[in-house]
């Protein structure tokens, strides 16, 4: 599977495609993408919508694809542009960088490179997503003010793990990771996240994804097990290839009993896309915590060989 469609909504506000000259309605977050055969450069096509959109109202954008070839070479030349820029957008809050499809370009042939100018460029920035991981670098992550962290990617590497979790991110309540699948630079096995499970990184954090893994059973268990799902109020497992063996080890968690923890804050489950059995599946029904067990999936088989598809890896 594959991301197929751009996002409609980002920072709790419409998207739409900029088009110059073309202003949208009020509350528009306008997504700046190149086309394909665009002889435009991203820096003058950033510097004529800033042009018309620009200045202090300017709190939310969106970065699309920025040209084929470019975007399996890197991005250093979109991050250079944004952050000389931001004098120009003094009160972004939010940013999507990378929302690309697979028509324009794999999630795992996005590649990066050194993205460390982008978050100290923009400190009222609040939300921050980026889709691809491939060279991906943030350096020393440091930010007083983000408060949601999201990395969407078909292989999530452990050292770009190794980076987040030793962020100072002092007001981040929601931290959103694709871990994607091994053959396009994931992770083989949960030990990479045990600074992240023992539950003491980033002491405002509310909602914890792990998503679109690869070794759904091994995170299910390695969760079910953990400090952290004691300390968030939603654990997010979606978009991945669970099943019964991840499903079973969540049931017989602590935080999900009757007798729960003292302490325990955790009231959803996200499970979504997964390939649990409906036995077992339905036993998350009436349990003290709202689960998400919706878009079960079945295997596919090739050569009497049976795989389960997690939503984006290649």
């Amino acid at each position: 599977m594959a991301i197929s469609e751009h996002a409609t909504t980002f920072a709790g506000r419409p998207v739409q495609p900029y088009e110059p000259g073309s202003p949208g309605p009020a509350g528009t977050v306008y997504r700046l993408t190149m086309e394909y055969d665009s002889k435009e450069s991203f820096a003058d096509r950033l510097d004529r919508f800033l042009g018309e959109h620009g200045g202090p109202g300017l709190t939310a954008l969106v970065i699309g694809a920025w040209g084929y070839d470019d975007m399996m070479q890197g991005s250093g030349e979109v991050v250079e542009a944004l952050a000389s820029n931001a004098g120009r957008m003094p009160n972004l809050a939010a940013l999507f960088f990378g929302d690309i499809t697979f028509e324009e370009c794999e999630i795992s042939w996005i590649v990066h490179g050194d993205v460390s100018a982008l978050l100290p460029a923009f400190p009222r920035l609040t939300e921050f997503r980026i889709r691809g991981a491939s060279n991906l670098t943030f350096g020393s992550i440091k930010h007083p003010a983000l408060r949601s962290f999201a990395v969407e990617s078909g292989g999530l590497p452990a050292a770009l793990l190794d980076e987040v979790f030793a962020a100072d991110l002092p007001a981040l309540g929601h931290l959103e990771l694709w871990l994607g699948d091994e053959g396009y630079g994931g992770i083989g096995n949960t030990a990479p996240l045990d600074p992240l499970l023992a539950g003491g990184l980033f002491p405002k954090l509310t909602y914890l994804g792990l998503r679109n893994s690869d070794i759904g059973d091994e995170v299910g268990k390695a969760v079910a097990a953990a400090p952290v799902l004691n300390r968030v109020q939603v654990m997010d497992l979606s978009l991945g290839n669970m099943g019964d063996e991840g499903g079973q080890a969540l049931l017989a968690a602590p935080a999900l009993g009757a007798a729960r923890p003292a302490g325990c804050r955790l009231r959803k489950l996200d499970l979504h896309h997964h390939f649990m059995t409906p036995a077992v599946a339905a036993r998350f029904a009436g349990l003290p915590v709202e689960v998400d067990v919706s878009d079960a999936k079945e295997p596919d088989t090739y050569d009497d060989e049976s795989y389960r598809f997690i939503t984006a890896s290649e």
